[in-house]
């Protein structure tokens, strides 16, 4: 296994809209947030952007506030003029408001800096109101999204409505993967290649030509010292969520318990307790919730929780409860578990195609993907999603099953219009 890569040997792909907005946000000038998970690759976008706007560029470290002042200076002095060596962040604030070109300065996660000085926002935001030279642009960049919406969403935050703008860079998709590692978007080797990576272009690294799905799955996860063995707690701690709790939600959840009842019983204390660190979850964007197509949060309680990025999820679903006896499995026992978790990131994968698409469950029912028609305004798209490829005599059993299903559905009352459709793996190879 390769324990480091060079981020540079994978090409710079996608990333329009993220550019784009960039752009735009030069153009105005001010301050623009950008925020993401960690690995997700803010800072390769970044530097990529800055590079055709001969930007400035520093990345925070985790150290005393003098400490962390002098590396930003360092990082910044060969190209500003000056011999002041700046004491204090408004000192710093002040010899970048005299020097004489329009600039872009992007200071690195930025909550490193917070937390070691309490004060800077409050400083940040003095200078943001009075002392930002016009059409300069400050980018403000983090990997915890909790933090960074304390720090800039928060209404009673020093920094609240200040930005111009919130840029979240998600993880990529299938395209972007197959695109950037040489694979065959029409193939299911592909894309459970890209279910043990998900769209986290720093684990794509790991993807080496000719390698199978379990090679990967081995180098990433279940190798000696594997890359991947504190990722989840890592990730946590960027967030601020400590404690074992949190990690004991993550396993149950990866173990099969989707509902808020079920993982209570799995940690062995009242469902009351956990509505806290549910929320937290959510809100870090590690768990997602589901409630039932044309339900509402607030409405229903019926509720399910999953965890959202596939490699997190290969994490607390194949990786923990087997690491220990991994080796001892058959090729075929450790394919099938490979196989079925990418079974749950191909339905996110079909869900995410189609706008507004949610599972449906109630009494003794359930659907895999029900969404407004793209086709018809007025009517619904019941699909059912299969991870293999079906023949069209398979196919013709599993639509005539749905349509079985439908029938007893409480939504066929409300929406009598409707569409039937099965996803089975060749829905890739359509896609491209």
């Amino acid at each position: 296994m390769r324990d480091t890569l060079d981020p540079v040997k994978l090409p710079f792909v996608n990333r329009v809209r993220e550019q784009q907005e960039l752009s735009a946000a030069a153009n105005r000038g001010g301050l623009l947030v950008v925020y993401g998970r960690r690995r997700v690759g803010k800072t390769r976008l970044l530097r990529h952007w800055l590079e055709t706007r001969s930007g400035l560029y520093s990345q925070a470290i985790e150290a005393q506030r003098d400490q962390q002042l002098e590396q930003v200076f360092l990082d910044l002095q060969p190209h500003i003029e000056t011999r002041l060596v700046p004491r204090t962040w408004p000192e710093l604030f002040e010899i970048l408001a005299l020097h004489r070109r329009q600039w872009v300065l992007c200071l690195d996660e930025f909550p490193y800096l917070t937390a070691a000085d309490r004060s800077l926002p409050s400083q940040l935001q003095k200078w943001l109101d009075r002392g930002l030279p016009d059409g300069c642009l400050l980018i403000l960049s983090g990997s915890s999204t909790r933090m960074m919406h304390d720090l800039f969403l928060n209404r009673a935050a020093p920094l609240y409505g200040r930005a111009q703008k919130l840029l979240r860079v998600d993880p990529m998709e299938y395209a972007a993967f197959c695109q950037a590692c040489g694979q065959d978007p029409r193939r299911m080797a592909s894309f459970e290649r890209y279910s043990c990576v998900g769209g986290i272009p720093r684990y794509w690294e790991f993807v080496e030509s000719g390698q199978d799905t379990l090679a990967l799955a081995d180098a990433l996860y279940f190798d000696l010292a594997p890359y991947m063995e504190q990722e989840p707690q890592r990730i946590l701690r960027d967030e601020g969520v400590a404690g074992l709790n949190a990690l004991a939600v993550l396993e149950a959840v990866g173990r099969g318990a989707e509902r808020p009842s079920e993982i209570a019983s799995r940690l062995g204390t009242p469902q009351s307790n956990l509505s806290r660190l549910l929320q937290l979850l959510l809100d870090t964007s590690i768990l997602a919730r589901a409630v039932p197509f044309g339900e509402s949060v607030r409405s229903t309680k019926k509720t399910l929780y999953r965890i959202q990025d596939p490699t997190i999820r290969f994490w607390f679903r194949v990786y923990s409860p087997h690491r220990t006896r991994w080796a001892t499995y058959s090729v075929a026992d450790r394919q099938a578990l490979v196989h079925d978790h990418a079974s749950t990131v191909f339905e996110d994968y079909c869900r995410a195609r189609f706008p507004g698409a949610e599972r449906h469950w109630e009494k003794g029912l359930e659907l895999d993907l029900v969404a407004p028609d793209p086709d018809d305004p007025k009517g619904l798209l019941v699909a059912e999603v299969k991870w293999r490829q079906l023949s069209r005599g398979e196919r013709d059993a599993v639509r005539q099953d749905l349509e079985t299903r439908w029938g007893r559905c409480s939504l066929r009352a409300r929406h009598p219009r409707v569409r039937f459709d099965v996803l089975d793996a060749g829905t890739l190879a359509a896609q491209q």
